[in-house]
């Protein structure tokens, strides 16, 4: 009678303990600017590797734009641009890696880079890039159902029409305001869980799920700062599409690399 309580008291005492989150620091505008130098510093270490992430994506996003066009996907094409800097931290997964790699003085070639995401099939990688896609998904879900319900009586054709309709329309402000509000709480939404949930996975032995949570703490501990970085990162990447998505090609590659060094300064390494 007494040994189901004995046995379910030792196994109790054979469970480990979940581990402990990660400790997350204050940060201020100066980690910014020290994060700024020091990712400009890993891009013109290895221009030519980081660039080469800059371009992919560059390319990727012409592609997309393209066949948007090709199918006549015509009403996809602002959302999906607007929409752009949301999967920017997992396309910045490899630049997280040249930068641990240079902090730790350890020598890379394009294989170890290049294969970062590969060697994270069994880590917690795969489920992060899962999150990233779903919220993007549900951003351009978003805009057809507010175009359905405000754009209903607005006829277009062509890019130009559907340009007009939006921008000249008293229906087409209705749909910008109401788009507007709902893309920025789904823009918040995936930076919060990602800033530094990203960069963590690469770093260290942790699952999505904590790495999100220690995201969400590390941006309610710094509200400021971290609003601030997410106006940088969006302000930055959206002038960037201006001359063909080619400005890309350098801006993406110094938020990859600084976005690892503000993920050193809030995260201290003794909590690892």
């Amino acid at each position: 009678m007494t040994s189901k309580p004995e046995n379910s008291e030792t196994a109790a005492a054979e469970t480990p303990a979940p581990p402990a989150l990660p400790q997350v620091g204050q940060v201020s505008a100066s980690d910014i600017v020290f994060a700024l130098r020091a990712g400009v510093a890993d891009f013109l270490a290895r221009p030519i590797m980081s660039g080469f992430f800059g371009l992919f994506y560059a390319v990727f996003g012409l592609l997309f734009v393209w066949s948007l066009l090709w199918l006549g996907q015509i009403w996809m094409i602002i959302p999906a641009i607007i929409g752009f800097p949301l999967v920017a931290p997992f396309a910045a997964a490899g630049l997280y890696e040249m930068s641990r790699r240079m902090q730790a003085g350890e020598s890379f070639g394009w294989a170890d880079i290049l294969t970062v995401m590969a060697n994270q099939r069994k880590r917690e990688m795969g489920w992060m890039a899962f999150v990233t896609l779903f919220i993007f998904w549900v951003w351009i879900y978003q805009i057809r159902l507010w175009l359905a319900i405000i754009l209903k009586d607005v006829s277009f054709s062509g890019f130009d029409g559907f340009v007009t309709a939006v921008f000249f329309t008293p229906e087409g402000w209705t749909f910008l305001a109401v788009g507007t509000c709902a893309g920025a709480f789904l823009s918040a939404a995936l930076f919060s869980v990602t800033v530094i949930a990203m960069p963590m996975l690469l770093d260290r032995q942790i699952d999505f799920v904590s790495a999100m949570i220690t995201s969400v703490r590390a941006v309610m501990e710094n509200p400021l700062v971290m609003l601030c970085w997410a106006a940088i990162v969006s302000v930055t990447i959206l002038l960037s599409l201006v001359p063909a998505f080619l400005g890309l090609v350098v801006t993406l590659p110094v938020l990859g690399h600084t976005t690892w060094h503000l993920y050193q300064r809030i995260v201290p390494a003794d909590t690892k």
